[in-house]
């Protein structure tokens, strides 16, 4: 069921990256990290960030040689959710949508299970049984999804783009095995630490919520706001962009230290700054900016977090820096320099060895008109940028051309942090970033 029609995905299968063990070694060639933070921007690919005027700082980092550049690096699929999971877990787990999560349901089978895709289906032209409902709690094992080279069901754009190359229009992943867990379960197992730092999180408790601003929720009592709705709500959070709420490992709070409470906002006295001033770190922190900072964009936003204006009436863009929000992508600048300023003002940064990663999730603007014919064109692949910054390398300003992918970046994580790799991080022919990392003796 999870094998598309045959002759194309056999074709595909040639260039896909070889299917693994759900677990296996600890991968070689990454000197040990002690403390690594991620942090995630969206939708924008390369050629919409590389030298782009209203990101001056993310590309002053990389002109000033104080970071490493992945020339060469391709997000997995789409949407977001898809590549958060496979970013933590090398997997899609059968999810290949943006849903909220079933929080709590222990009466349903998880997609690994059932085999059956979660999807957002979009176009409404699915060639495979689909599940279009909230996302069961992942677990156990099974097969995940398929990722074809072209996208002509899920998540295109009908009718302005019927075609989206996941990565490059050619490169597929063929449906594995694999384990419902992520790097969360890893470190928690060998007794290491992990938060999800996630910014305008409500306060209290964060089970059950999907979208906030902050203050208001899904689960919010609106009857005593009048005239204020559901709708008046800037979905500033978004659960879609914190991938560990979606495990039932996580949700029901095992093994010990792998729990809901390890899912935090940028404020108070547990957050993203408050841990940063006084150096108690988690030994791998995911770093989620609010949509209206990580240039996702909200159409209920003001000016500087409106989404991307479109290079067409249908408001798409075409993968370039044409019909792009000036304000939105400045936001996100200003935001990446706060919190990179902020991670080198702590102590923790001071210690040991330690990286920030950035990488974007996605080209959400990578779709084309007609049918494709091997490689897309530069701009409308899912090519995004990743740099790696470090505190105790010689080198810095090295740009790697070597080709890399979200399964790369978990499977150089988890070696940096002792781990076995996990799922597709444990592909044949996967390399580790080591020319970005450094080695071991370096």
């Amino acid at each position: 069921m999870l094998k598309k029609a045959a002759g194309f995905a056999l074709l595909a299968a040639a260039m896909a990256v070889s299917v693994s063990a759900q677990e296996g070694p600890v991968p070689k060639g990454i000197g040990r990290l002690d403390h690594v933070f991620v942090i995630v921007m969206e939708n924008h690919g390369y050629q919409q960030v590389i030298n782009n005027p209203n990101e001056p700082y993310l590309n002053g980092l990389i002109t000033n040689k104080k970071v490493n550049l992945a020339t060469n690096y391709f997000a997995i699929g789409h949407p977001s959710l898809t590549n958060y999971l496979e970013i933590v877990g090398g997997s899609n787990f059968g999810v290949r949508s943006d849903n909220a999560p079933d929080w709590g349901n222990d009466a349903c089978t998880p997609n690994l299970a059932t085999g059956i895709v979660n999807a957002d289906n979009g176009a409404g032209q699915t060639t495979i049984p689909v599940d279009t409902g909230k996302i069961c709690p992942i677990a156990g094992s099974g097969k995940d999804a398929e990722t074809p080279a072209v996208d002509n069901w899920n998540e295109v754009a009908l009718p302005t783009f019927p075609f989206l190359a996941d990565i490059d229009g050619i490169k597929s992943v063929p449906a594995a095995s694999v384990v419902g867990k992520t790097i969360g379960d890893q470190l928690a197992h060998v007794g290491k630490t992990w938060k999800s730092y996630q910014e305008s999180l409500p306060l209290g408790d964060v089970f059950g919520v999907n979208y906030s601003n902050g203050t208001a929720t899904n689960l919010t009592d609106f009857s005593a706001l009048a005239p204020l709705t559901s709708s008046s709500v800037v979905q500033a959070y978004a659960v879609k962009h914190n991938p560990f709420a979606y495990f039932k490992s996580v949700q029901e709070g095992y093994p010990r230290n792998n729990t809901l409470s390890n899912v935090v906002g940028f404020d108070g006295p547990r957050g993203l700054y408050a841990d940063l001033a006084s150096g108690d770190v988690p030994d791998f922190a995911l770093i989620a900016p609010n949509q209206c900072n990580d240039q996702h964009g909200r159409g209920n936003g003001d000016a500087f977090c409106g989404f991307d204006f479109g290079a067409d009436t249908s408001g798409l863009t075409y993968g370039t820096q044409v019909g792009l929000n000036p304000g939105l992508i400045q936001q996100g600048d200003v935001t990446i320099e706060r919190i990179v300023e902020a991670i080198e003002a702590s102590p923790a940064w001071r210690e040991g060895r330690n990286a920030i990663v950035i990488v974007w999730d996605e080209n959400d603007y990578s779709g084309i008109s007609t049918t494709p014919n091997g490689l897309f064109p530069p701009q409308n692949q899912n090519k995004v940028v990743l740099t790696v910054e470090l505190n105790h390398h010689n080198t810095a300003g090295v740009q790697s051309n070597t080709y890399y992918n979200s399964f790369s970046l978990l499977r150089s994580l988890e070696a940096g942090l002792g781990l076995p790799c996990l799922n597709h991080a444990c592909d044949r022919n996967l390399s580790v970033m080591s020319d970005l990392f450094g080695r071991g003796d370096d």
